[in-house]
This record gives C-alpha cells, sequence and structure tokens, in this order.
C-alpha cells in the first residue's frame, strides 16, 4: 500500500500499538498497555501485540499471542516510495486455511492498510 506521507511520519504512527485500533479494524480493538505489554480484544479472543523494537529501518514486524500461548508472526515493512511510503505486508497463509479463508484474510489486510493510508491522510506533516 502506497501512502502520501513521509516514511518516518508512516513508521511512528504505526509502531505505536494504542494506534492499531484506528487503523487495524481486523486485528484489535481496546488496546491497552499493562505492566509494560500491550493487550487487546480481537476476533480471536484477548490478544497480546509484540512489535519489533523500534528501529529506523522501517521493521513493524509484529506478533500476536492469543490466550492459548499460539504465534502468529507478521512480517511488516515501510520503505520509501516516490510517492512517500510503501507499507508492505506479508499474509502468511495459516495452516489448513481454505483459499477463501486466506482471500478474506489479504482483504482484511488490505482494508487495513487503506485505513492507515486515510488516517495519515489527515495528519499534518510532523505532527505524529
Amino acid at each position: 500500500m502506497v501512502i502520501a506521507a513521509a516514511p518516518e511520519d508512516v513508521y511512528a504512527y504505526a509502531v505505536d500499538p494504542a494506534h492499531l485500533p484506528e487503523w487495524a479494524a481486523g486485528l484489535a480493538t481496546g488496546v491497552t498497555e499493562v505492566g509494560g505489554r500491550w493487550m487487546a480484544e480481537s476476533p480471536l479472543g484477548p490478544i497480546e501485540i509484540r512489535f519489533a523494537p523500534r528501529n529506523t529501518d522501517g521493521v513493524l514486524d509484529h506478533e500476536i499471542i492469543t490466550a492459548d500461548g499460539t504465534v502468529f508472526h507478521n512480517p511488516m515493512r515501510v520503505v520509501p516510495h516516490p510517492d512517500g511510503a510503501e507499507v508492505i505486508f506479508t499474509v502468511n497463509r495459516l495452516a489448513g486455511a481454505t483459499d477463501t479463508e486466506f482471500e478474506d484474510d489479504v482483504a482484511a489486510v488490505r482494508a487495513d492498510l487503506a485505513t492507515l493510508a486515510a488516517v495519515l491522510r489527515i495528519q499534518p506533516p510532523g505532527a505524529i
């Protein structure tokens, strides 16, 4: 997804777990920090969200840990693009997922990234 914003602004906004409910509706609602851990409600039930350490390379990899301990690793990057920034999210096909289920996951990620782009379009430069 190409976003008409500086890569560092996209990264700064997206790396903050508190912003997830504003753009990642498919992932989480009610994100709160509890003892240094980011917890949320999701379609999978309660989850913990762990982002890669903050960095200058645009790496937004994150793990979703469900209540039963299942870990989903989500590779995500923000890279420079001639029109601003490009957000790259790798959707891993879950074991046993049908074509339709996988396509639904991809559609949900696309929708979330489109929402991220829309949210960032209304942020003044440097406001993040």
